[in-house]
């Protein structure tokens, strides 16, 4: 899917989360629940994390430049990976703290038939939101697994908002249950423990999406599949001896520099070399449009470097 496609769902998320914060925001003030106020702060980060996604993109669509050559793309990874920062020492900390807070001074929550009606509505409104977000997703990940998906995906919006919305419903899940043990069992405390749950929530999926971010701005190379497709049409290429070394890198989601040093036949002239490697470019491009720039090295095996084993 397009761009388009992730902004939509990106929007779809940032305008739900906003009402849905302002609305838990006024309901912890009238009750006095920790762990609604948690669902709040949680629910007020989920918004700017879709507006840095928002910007991310858009600073990431610009073209290369001097400083820059090989464009911005990179810079989309730089803002999930502040993202995954953000759930983790605003959403989790908070809450933790609340929980906390509560633990050592419980008290109990009054008006708890409101935070049952804000609940219930931010249940429909993430659900709606998950369900947007989890089509998107299905529609890019092809035949593969969900989880494989998400490891092999060089585009953090793809699940970024999916992660962030199924984290909002399992804290809902847990607000709700919270709410209603601590009133049944006349249990305050339990408040404070499901404003707990609902940290150690979003620490999990903040460290989960550190990490798949981590990968992309470090530099990971095309998917294995990719790889093996490039690698059999060299091979396929009769005036090519011999590949010496294949190098993929993504510098953003669908755009991907490609390095190649390989081995021609030695009774090539120059021209047919340049003929050869022509036509091995739009070959690529052509089967592969988000392989935007390739680097041929003709280099012999003797010349190449590599270890023997690697040859």
């Amino acid at each position: 899917m397009s761009a388009t496609g992730s902004r939509r769902v990106i929007y779809a998320a940032l305008a739900g989360n906003a009402l849905i914060a302002v609305t838990k925001f006024v309901a912890a003030s009238v009750t006095g629940s920790s762990a609604m106020l948690s669902e709040a702060v949680h629910s007020l980060v989920d918004t700017g994390n879709q507006g840095l996604l928002l910007y991310g993109l858009k600073r990431a669509s610009r073209p290369a430049d001097k400083s820059h050559p090989f464009g911005y793309g990179m810079e989309l990874y730089f803002w999930a990976f502040v993202v995954a920062i953000l759930i983790f020492g605003l959403g989790a900390g908070v809450s933790a703290y609340e929980g906390i807070m509560k633990l050592r001074d419980p008290h109990p929550v009054s008006n708890a038939y409101v935070n049952y009606i804000v609940l219930a509505l931010a249940l429909v409104f993430e659900g709606l939101a998950w369900l947007a977000a989890f089509r998107h997703f299905r529609s890019v990940k092809g035949q593969r697994g969900y989880l494989e998906a998400v490891r092999l995906s060089k585009d953090p919006t793809e699940f970024t908002v999916l992660f962030e919305d199924s984290a909002a419903i399992l804290g809902l899940i847990v607000a709700f249950a919270g709410l209603v043990l601590a009133e049944v069992l006349d249990m305050p405390m339990l408040d404070g423990v499901a404003s707990l749950l609902i940290g150690a929530i979003l620490a999990v999926t903040a460290v989960y999406l550190a990490r798949e971010c981590k990968g992309l701005l470090t530099g990971e190379a095309a998917s294995p599949r990719m790889v093996r497709e490039l690698e059999a049409m060299i091979a396929a290429t009769p005036q090519i001896i011999k590949q010496n070394e294949l190098l993929t890198l993504h510098f953003g989601p669908s755009e991907i520099l490609l390095n190649l040093s390989v081995d021609f036949a030695d009774d090539l002239t120059s021209a047919e070399v340049e003929a050869c490697v022509t036509a091995l470019e739009r070959q690529i491009k052509s089967r592969y449009p988000e392989i935007r720039r390739i680097f041929i090295e003709a280099q012999s095996m003797s010349e190449s470097g590599l270890p023997i084993g690697d040859r």
